[in-house]
């Protein structure tokens, strides 16, 4: 449902969409995914995105059809240009292959063009099997791990800056940022901003403007 709706978003605003990978669940719909989303300050409208996204409703896979909560966690991370180093040693990476699961045709289905990376020192693991050769999924998924190594890398300046202003920083996921209530009444409300809707369907299909503005407004208001 999340990706659904940030595809949608991003189809709202012409932004370009790759989906780089996609694992299923054990039982029903998507256990990870990692979409490159290109455009105009893109990045500066997702980051009020990052959190965990909180989702109550009648479960359409328990027989019983009683109400359950799930929770899911996004991360976005600004793309890394050419010009950035990010110098990675080769020796800290672990590189698997294995087949592709998702669309791309006969050739990808056969062999193991699938790439997945884990980055020895953090525990970042990235995969990427969109691409049509191995190579072409290797250097997409290296692009991906230096984003989130950049990512991090910015993560510690902040809670170091934060430390010596003296707030506590804390690195756990915390509460959900946004609650999506679909049973037993429909709303959706941000927890930082208090910014809500009624219109569960419209946010679903994309709407997410006035929540990532609301969002953005509360950061300038406070001096970030």
């Amino acid at each position: 449902m999340l990706l659904r709706m940030y595809l949608r978003w991003a189809e709202r605003r012409g932004y370009k969409v790759e989906v780089v990978s996609e694992m299923e669940g054990d039982e029903a719909g998507i256990k990870s995914t990692t979409v490159l989303i290109q455009g105009d300050y893109v990045y500066g409208y997702l980051k009020s995105e990052r959190g965990v996204h909180r989702l109550v409703r009648l479960s359409p896979f328990d027989s019983a059809h009683r109400r359950h909560t799930s929770f899911s966690l996004v991360e976005a991370w600004p793309d890394v240009q050419e010009d950035i180093d990010i110098v990675i040693d080769e020796k800290d990476l672990q590189i698997d292959t294995f087949r592709s699961s998702g669309a791309g045709g006969q050739n990808v289905q056969k062999n193991s063009t699938a790439v997945r990376i884990t980055h020895l020192p953090t525990g970042i693991v990235v995969s990427c099997q969109n691409e049509r050769s191995q190579t072409q999924n290797r250097e997409r998924a290296l692009q991906v791990l230096k984003m989130r190594l950049l990512d991090l890398e910015r993560q510690k300046q902040e809670e170091e800056f934060a430390e010596l202003k003296g707030e506590h920083v804390s690195a756990e996921w915390g509460n959900a940022i946004r609650s999506y209530v679909l049973h037993p009444y429909r709303m959706v409300k941000d927890t930082r901003t208090d910014h809500e809707t009624g219109n569960t369907q419209a946010v679903l299909d994309g709407d997410l403007d006035e929540f990532m503005e609301a969002y953005l407004a509360a950061r300038v208001g406070a001096g970030d």
